[in-house]
């Protein structure tokens, strides 16, 4: 495949080395420095591309990307209050949009023990949970998306939650679940669930050694994609 980087940061960088170890080729590799080399960019010879830029890039890049009849991978999180006109505008140009907030393999299944524990404890009392993630100083959103997954994943099973909050925020309620994110150099991710009460605790974890899952499930992703049309996401891509 030949693919284009939008964003060349350190996961950008990562993805096209461990792409080319692949197999594959790096048609192009954008980031703010460079926006203007995507007006001569040949889209006939770009095959996918694969998106982890800034919040305040995302969207452009993503429209660019399916307005070109590129198939595009993004895990670019902070923006997901535009995801809604991206999946429209995604079907209506019969394009291909793939979205995760994480790409990890290991953490997809996180997050279906995640999803699994919170209908147990649906069925017990006593019990408040709280989410909290660890992430390096660049990371600029917060909470992360991961988090976020991780939150509408248990308040989907937990009848007496209707939103989340981040602590340092909001104080929260009891409908709210809180979650605390915490910015600690060189962390790549880790994602904590607790469930405490008066009697015992319950904690899940799932902690990330490097990036390197991060950008191998987005290039299987990319591989994954092609010759298909439609908005997709991990579930989509587990499920084969």
């Amino acid at each position: 495949m030949n693919i284009l980087l939008l964003g060349y940061g350190k996961m950008g960088q990562l993805i096209g080395q461990l792409s080319e170890v692949r197999g594959h080729s790096i048609a192009g590799k954008i980031s703010i420095d460079n926006l203007d080399e995507l007006n001569t960019l040949d889209p006939s010879i770009i095959d996918v591309a694969i998106e982890f830029s800034q919040p305040e890039a995302a969207v452009e890049n993503i429209k660019w990307a399916i307005e070109k009849g590129i198939p595009i991978v993004s895990g670019t999180t902070g923006w997901l209050d535009q995801k809604p006109k991206i999946e429209q505008l995604t079907l209506a140009s019969n394009g291909a949009f793939f979205y995760a907030s994480n790409y990890s393999i290991g953490v997809n299944i996180f997050f279906k023990v995640n999803e699994y524990l919170a209908k147990l404890m649906n069925e017990t009392t006593g019990y408040q949970s709280a989410i909290e993630e660890i992430h390096h100083t660049a990371k600029k959103d917060a909470p992360s998306g991961t988090a976020i997954t991780l939150a509408e994943g248990i308040i989907k099973n937990l009848n007496n939650l209707k939103s989340w909050n981040l602590t340092d925020e909001s104080s929260g309620n009891e409908h709210s679940l809180p979650i605390t994110s915490k910015r600690i150099d060189p962390a790549p991710g880790t994602h904590i669930i607790r469930y405490t009460s008066a009697i015992d605790d319950i904690e899940i974890s799932h902690t990330a050694h490097s990036r390197q899952g991060f950008a191998l499930g987005a290039i299987l992703v990319a591989e994954w994609i092609q010759g298909r049309k439609g908005v997709f996401s991990m579930d989509d891509f587990l499920s084969f």
